[in-house]
């Protein structure tokens, strides 16, 4: 009798242990990664010490080393989840080899393509007279280092993708208005980069919903859509392929050689059309044997997703390295010469830390914003996910063209957005155009089946209204944000200085 009782207690007892363990596995998991992030940090101050012991402000340099490694953590955490999302969430590839690819290509365009000379006030912002001192001027610039990276860090934790370059633009001017007062402010510029929260999405958004209601009219809605793709398909290859071609030519390899527009146009034109007459035969191949279904389609666009993930990370590290390193470089060029300078030369170990961190924070913090980016604000198919990768690129090329200052992780969400409002859109006008044949050919049970099909309609929406407001609200915020959080770390910083 006692036997009988004794089995379930020991097995209850050996239950808890089982689950002590599991849950001590997943908390020691959790500890992982911010262990790593501040292992790497450490490491860059040990770096930072090697190259600059013995010159004039060394432990300046390595604390600013440190406080430039964070912020690169961040930018990989947050910012360069827009180059790889939509590919991950239309499962063109899995988030184990998107991870992969743009750790490999960040790092490649940050330290073959990145900028070596970089404008120490941040394009102008903050006018440098008023911030001439060397001392006010690194604090300044550690100040607008360490809010941008804490805004990041909270913007990335709440699930929001938001500009860097606009955390960092609010850093440097909540630093020079506590520096110097308002008047230090280029208003005019700041006007710009405000105008820029509307222009960057808006026209990511239409245009990748003009390439989908393309692909939907052309590919999707045809009675042949296998032999619809092998004639459309190649000519969106090649459209992808110019474009990004041109975007690399102007933003990708632009500090390596300064290629003018009109030739970076007639290179995108010349890859656009050898891409095509290689996409022909390579499509006509992979469309042998399909069924004639959307399921299908999406098997075409799988390669070029996995390409356009990759160049959009090379240039994303090509051109926003900077925001990591650009401050940090104007520290250690100020602290060894003590002169302010409007543009400095960028060290190799600074650029490494910048290519090193952002690979390694988008490994660690990166799967977060990914996921949100790719799955999460709307259903992402590789149709879909292509629209919003060639949105991106060709509405970059349209600002440089027209001079107009916009943000890459507004363009691509904005791209996001587009894509899922404009199905919402369409879907609505179908059911409009169907519930007009019911109205004459269906009888009393007909009406009740399409009021049915609208309330549902109604219900169903395709776009996450919680993360579009969420989205928007860290959008706006984010300069003046970061910019009061700068100013306050400023006035600290010189209060334990001086």
């Amino acid at each position: 009798m006692a036997d009988t009782y004794r089995k379930p207690t020991l097995d209850k007892d050996l239950d808890k242990f089982a689950t002590m363990e599991e849950a001590t596995g997943l908390l020691n998991r959790g500890f992982v990664t911010p262990g790593l992030a501040i292992v790497f940090i450490f490491l860059c101050a040990i770096i930072a010490a090697v190259f600059v012991t013995g010159h004039p402000g060394a432990v300046t340099i390595i604390a600013a080393a440190m406080i430039g490694a964070y912020m690169a953590l961040n930018i990989g955490a947050n910012d360069v989840a827009n180059n790889v999302g939509p590919a991950v969430g239309s499962q063109a590839m899995t988030l184990g080899v998107a991870l992969a690819i743009a750790a490999v290509f960040e790092s490649a365009g940050a330290l073959i393509a990145g900028g070596d000379v970089v404008s120490t006030i941040s394009k102008g912002i903050i006018d440098p007279v008023a911030v001439s001192d060397p001392n006010v001027f690194i604090s300044a610039m550690m100040a607008a280092l360490v809010s941008a990276a804490m805004w990041i860090h909270l913007a990335t934790w709440l699930g929001a993708p938001v500009s860097t370059t606009h955390s960092i633009v609010g850093g440097v001017m909540g630093a020079g208005i506590a520096a110097a007062g308002v008047d230090a402010v280029n208003w005019p510029t700041m006007a710009s980069i405000a105008a820029s929260w509307v222009i960057s999405p808006f026209m990511g958004g239409l245009i990748a919903a003009a390439f989908l209601a393309f692909i939907k009219t052309a590919i999707i809605y045809q009675d042949d859509k296998i032999a619809a793709a092998r004639r459309w398909v190649p000519v969106l290859i090649a459209v992808m392929s110019g474009v990004f071609a041109t975007y690399l030519a102007l933003k990708g390899v632009k500090k390596l050689v300064a290629i003018p527009f009109e030739m970076a146009l007639l290179i995108g034109l010349g890859v656009a059309v050898l891409s095509w007459l290689g996409a022909r035969p390579l499509i006509a191949r992979q469309a042998q044997g399909l069924e004639n279904r959307n399921q299908s389609l999406r098997k075409l666009f799988g390669l070029p997703l996995i390409f356009s993930a990759a160049l959009l990370s090379f240039a994303h590290g090509a051109n926003d390295v900077a925001n990591a390193v650009g401050p940090l470089a104007a520290i250690v060029h100020t602290a060894e010469l003590g002169e302010v300078a409007p543009k400095v030369v960028i060290p190799l170990w600074v650029m490494a830390v910048g290519a090193v961190g952002i690979s390694l924070g988008l490994l660690l913090f990166g799967p977060k914003l990914i996921r949100m980016v790719g799955n999460q604000i709307t259903k992402l198919n590789p149709m879909r996910a292509y629209c919003v990768a060639l949105s991106a690129a060709i509405t970059v090329i349209i600002a440089s063209w027209l001079g107009l200052p916009v943000s890459s992780t507004h363009i691509a969400v904005g791209a996001v957005f587009g894509v899922g409002f404009f199905r919402e859109w369409y879907t609505e006008k179908s059911t409009r155009r169907a519930d007009y044949v019911a109205r004459h050919k269906l009888n009393k049970s007909g009406d009740e089946a399409r009021n049915t099909r609208l309330a549902d309609q109604r219900r169903r929406k395709l776009v996450r209204r919680s993360h579009f407001l969420q989205i928007i609200a860290a959008w706006v915020i984010t300069v003046p944000a970061a910019a009061v959080l700068s100013g306050v770390i400023f006035v600290v910083l010189r209060a334990v200085l001086v």
